[in-house]
């Protein structure tokens, strides 16, 4: 079914669906295909730590629509170029005719203002905050320029709390790039989110937060802190090596997420290794209500 995104006061953005019996609130489920650090350059055979980043994506989004479609909507966490805004045009190329809206945020390696030219326009949504059924996404910038590591400006920091505590009876599930939790690796800690106490303290402060979702790592993590689900989310090129001390690839091959947001706040999330690669996943279910 079709749906309908409109903007609103400012950047806050709301899709639904046309049609008399697609009355979001009533959904009793969102469905979300998670996509992150795709890394893409102009050039289509171009490579990421020995990984052909667009042949990678292409396969990762292939056995997504074989498997798990149609979502109610696609997110993107950040990088979606390696420093190259010639790859956007790729990034425009597969993810705009795919029927859905697709939600996205910056990541280090993003080249802004380019993203918000080659991405302007349905059905890529672009920060602020969407409600689909019984659920808030926010997609928060926590881009620093020059810079790996990030940090949420107060600005942003403010619009997150505007966005939790206007929510409603709405369960919130909170997106960014930069890794708010450390990820028990020396050298990617030192890349992470600057002011996570700060982002934490929002958090905490909003009972109606379910789940907190990142890219930037490279690699799975799922763990449960005070009832909020936190989800790290692997790349669809190459991924990193978890526990390491120093910079070390891993040979897990790309993947991507589902996400499965229940009306009761509870969610079922499955990370999906792309079959050319490798076969298998890894599923949990948690209530985090």
């Amino acid at each position: 079914m079709a749906r309908n995104c409109r903007v609103f006061r400012g950047d806050l953005v709301h899709c639904g669906r046309r049609g008399g019996s697609a009355n979001l609130s009533l959904m009793s489920a969102v469905r979300i295909t998670h996509f992150t650090d795709p890394h893409l350059y102009g050039g289509e055979h171009e490579s990421l730590r020995g990984v052909a980043t667009l042949p990678a994506l292409t396969a990762a989004l292939a056995q997504a629509r074989a498997r798990d479609w149609p979502p109610d909507a696609v997110l993107v966490t950040g990088d979606l170029v390696q420093d190259d805004p010639a790859g956007y045009p790729h990034f425009r190329r597969m993810f705009g005719a795919l029927g859905v809206p697709v939600l996205c945020l910056p990541g280090n390696h993003d080249e802004p203002q380019a993203m918000q030219r080659e991405l302007a326009g349905e059905p890529f949504v672009l920060g602020g905050f969407v409600d689909l059924g019984r659920w808030r996404i926010v997609l928060l910038d926590s881009c620093v320029p020059g810079s790996a590591s990030g940090a949420l400006s107060k600005p942003e920091l403010a619009r997150l709390q505007q966005a939790l505590a206007t929510a409603g009876k709405r369960h919130c599930m909170v997106c960014l790039h930069h890794h708010p939790v450390p990820m028990s690796s020396r050298w990617l800690d030192r890349v992470g989110l600057a002011n996570a106490a700060e982002f934490l303290d929002v958090i905490d402060r909003h009972r109606n937060v379910r789940a907190v979702v990142w890219g930037h790592v490279h690699q799975n993590y799922d763990a449960l802190r005070k009832d909020v689900r936190f989800l790290a989310t692997p790349s669809t090129c190459a991924q990193f090596l978890p526990n390491a001390d120093d910079f070390a690839v891993d040979r897990r091959p790309p993947a991507y997420r589902t996400l499965e947001l229940r009306a009761d706040g509870s969610l079922l999330t499955e990370v999906v290794w792309v079959e050319q690669h490798s076969n298998g996943s890894s599923r949990s279910a948690c209530s985090a209500a």
